[in-house]
This record gives structure tokens, C-alpha cells and sequence, in this order.
């Protein structure tokens, strides 16, 4: 029986050189964001400067207000030893008389974010201004300049007036945002009187819903506690404030009050105190109850978006093993 000839290839052995040359070019990974966001008091910046730490990478706030430097005590800005532990931004880099917005900080954190991914391929982002998060993931809705006298006037009559006034031009000046379902959020209805008081246009004419492009993969990891225990640690750290100097700080810029920036819990109430309308301890229990509606609020916007897992700040471990 005639043997079949065995042809030999003579193509070189598939070693683990060529086989790396043969293998289709693999884009590499997404720079990464780690978001951490929750209600105030919950513990964010402990774990943020955890997660940072572990990573090795710096931090990004979306507070609102802890980017003042003239704000401290009443902001529960990180102390100087953590932001010693690792690099922050958008911390006590800011003025109280400086314009900074929500589309300010869309294009701060724009810039900021990707300077430092392209340096450390990952940043952390902590904060509670669920607007500030949306400005810089989603995008804002472009929408006209305000003028600064108009948005001091409203502030001022706010201030003085309280919400029942806020809730009241609303319905008269911009119905549809009345009906809008946002009438229990200061910030957000502000906004919407400044706008349709200079341009004499609903706010809600303005939003169509523009989403930006991401080219980051992002962690979303939320924090909550159950709200009683919640609410004791909103106490506790008011009380501390007060033992650490709040109401020190307050008087110290009490020539400021009109600012937008000092539109905020803890030193609206204050300022209040010292003009002798209310008492200190009424101001204190104010600061506690405003505090506590504020921390609902937070909770309300960031479980609406389907980016955040919840767990708890006293779980570091879980938390860490889901990066």
C-alpha cells in the first residue's frame, strides 16, 4: 500500500512573539471616574479619601459650596490634614465674590478631569450638588446669561421672605415650572425666577435635554445610612460646628450677605440670628431641620440615576472590592 507523502509547512512555529504580532490592535481601556455622591453628613469625604488613597489617585469635588475658601466650618470643608492625604480639587480654590455656576463647573471639571486621568488614568469625584454631577456627565442646557443684579434681588427677597414668597412668584411668573414638581428646591426654583425675569421665558423653554459624549467608564457608588441615623449624625455635626466657631465665622462675613454663595444652611440662619429676628438656639434648630430637608433632597436626585450602586459608608471593604 502506497504511503501517503506528508507535506511539512514551512511556515515558521507559532511562537508567543508572533502570535502577540498576529493579534488584532485591542483599544485600550477607558480612563475611569469614581463617583461618590450621597446626602450631606453620610461620610463621603472619609471614604473618598479611602477609595483615593487605595488608587493613588487625586480627588475632584462637586460641592457647590466647598469650593469657597472664605466657607470652612459651615460647609464641613476636609481638614487640612486630609487634604494633606491626597490631592483635592475644586476645594477652597474659589471666592464667595467669584461667578461660579453649574455651567462653570461643567467646564472646570471638563478640563480638570481630563488632565488628571491623562496623568493617573483614574480620578475620584466626591460631592453632594446633584446639579454639579449632571453639568459635568450629562451636559447643560444652554441658557442665557443672568444678570448679577437680578439674581442678588431674588437672593435678598428670599432671604427675607422665605419660601411661601419663592413659591408664590414662581406660580405667578412661571407657572410651568410651578408645575414642574421641583417647588420644594430653593436652589433650582432661584434659577428659574432669574431666568423668566430676564428673558421673560419659562426655564423649562430652554432645556431640551442635551447629553454629552462621555469617554470614561465611571463607578458610581452611593452612600446612605438609615434616616434616623442619619439625621442623629446631621445633629451631631451642627452641634460641632457650633463648638468649632460657626457662628464666628458667619460674623465675619456679615458684610457678604447678599451673595448667592451665602445663600446656604448654616449661615442663612445664622445671618438671621444676627440681625435679631430669631433666637441662637431657634437658628441652631433651624440649621438641624433645613440640614436634615436638604439631605432628602440629595438622597431624591442621586437614587434617580441608574449610574450609582448604594451602600453604606462603614463598609469600606465592599466598597473597595467592587473597583
Amino acid at each position: 500500500m502506497k504511503k501517503e507523502k506528508i507535506l511539512v509547512s514551512k511556515t515558521p512555529p507559532q511562537t508567543k512573539k508572533n502570535l502577540r504580532e498576529q493579534a488584532p490592535l485591542v483599544n485600550k481601556p477607558a480612563h475611569r471616574i469614581i463617583a461618590i455622591a450621597g446626602p450631606t453628613a453620610v461620610g463621603k469625604t472619609e471614604l473618598a479619601i479611602t477609595v483615593a488613597t487605595h488608587l493613588k489617585v487625586p480627588i475632584v469635588s462637586f460641592d457647590s459650596r466647598q469650593c469657597y475658601r472664605e466657607l470652612c466650618i459651615g460647609v464641613a470643608r476636609p481638614t487640612a490634614e486630609q487634604l494633606q492625604q491626597v490631592p483635592h480639587f475644586f476645594i477652597a480654590d474659589h471666592s464667595i465674590e467669584e461667578p461660579v455656576s453649574a455651567a462653570y463647573y461643567e467646564a472646570y471639571a471638563t478640563r480638570q478631569v481630563a488632565a488628571l486621568t491623562a496623568k493617573y488614568g483614574q480620578v475620584v469625584m466626591v460631592g453632594g450638588t446633584g446639579l454639579y454631577w449632571k453639568a459635568f456627565w450629562e451636559g447643560l442646557d444652554e441658557i442665557p446669561t443672568i444678570d448679577a443684579g437680578v439674581r442678588e434681588a431674588i437672593s435678598m427677597q428670599y432671604r427675607h421672605q422665605g419660601m411661601e414668597w419663592l413659591q408664590a412668584a414662581l406660580r405667578t411668573q412661571d407657572p410651568f415650572f410651578a408645575a414642574s414638581g421641583e417647588m420644594l428646591n430653593p436652589q433650582r426654583m432661584m434659577r428659574a425666577l432669574e431666568v423668566v425675569q430676564s428673558t421673560g421665558k419659562s426655564i423649562l423653554s430652554f432645556q431640551k435635554g442635551r447629553h454629552k459624549q462621555q469617554t470614561y467608564q465611571v463607578v458610581g457608588i452611593g452612600l446612605q445610612l438609615p434616616r434616623p441615623e442619619l439625621n442623629k449624625r446631621i445633629d451631631v455635626r451642627v452641634e460641632k460646628m457650633m463648638a468649632q466657631g460657626l457662628l464666628k465665622e458667619v460674623e465675619s462675613l456679615i458684610e457678604y450677605i447678599n451673595l448667592n454663595a451665602l445663600n446656604t444652611v448654616g449661615y442663612k440662619e445664622l445671618f438671621e440670628y444676627l440681625q435679631e429676628n430669631i433666637s441662637l438656639e431657634q437658628a441652631v434648630e433651624q440649621i438641624k431641620l433645613h440640614t436634615r430637608q436638604y439631605a432628602k433632597r440629595q438622597l431624591t436626585w442621586f437614587t434617580k440615576d441608574p449610574l450609582f450602586r448604594w451602600g453604606r459608608p462603614d463598609r469600606p471593604e465592599e466598597i473597595l472590592s467592587w473597583l
